[in-house]
């Protein structure tokens, strides 16, 4: 728990991770900028495509319309929280002269992205009412 708090801090005071290592060849530093500012941008449009879902899509039934709201809802939700830790865990790495970190998340938002359309394709296929 910990290790979580001092994780959430570190996104929520940026100077306390200047003070970490040597500053990294500013050109790198944006380069991590603008991988963060795509995955919000990626989380937004998963949120807007829930919403989306919800809202105009009245004539689908409740349980897939919901269903497929929340499974894009969440997904970028936790796009937004992985954006933002990933930024920290890759300026740290740099700062620190270390290797990037590696990660799963990318691997698992395209799997779940993928089951969404792949449901909303049976959707569409099965027509909207039953």
């Amino acid at each position: 728990m910990r290790a979580v708090r001092r994780t959430v801090r570190l996104w929520l005071a940026p100077g306390r991770l200047a003070e970490e290592g040597d500053t990294p060849d500013y050109r790198f530093s944006l380069a991590n900028e603008r991988t963060f500012l795509a995955w919000l941008r990626t989380a937004l449009a998963l949120i807007g495509g829930g919403f989306a879902v919800d809202q105009f899509l009245p004539d689908l039934r409740w349980g897939p319309r919901v269903g497929l709201a929340l499974a894009l809802l969440l997904a970028g939700a936790l796009s937004a929280l992985r954006s933002v830790s990933h930024f920290v865990r890759c300026e740290r790495a740099m700062r620190r002269g270390e290797d990037l970190p590696l990660s799963r998340f990318p691997a698992l938002l395209s799997l779940v992205i993928a089951v969404v359309a792949l449901a909303m394709v049976v959707v569409v296929l099965a027509g909207w009412q039953s």
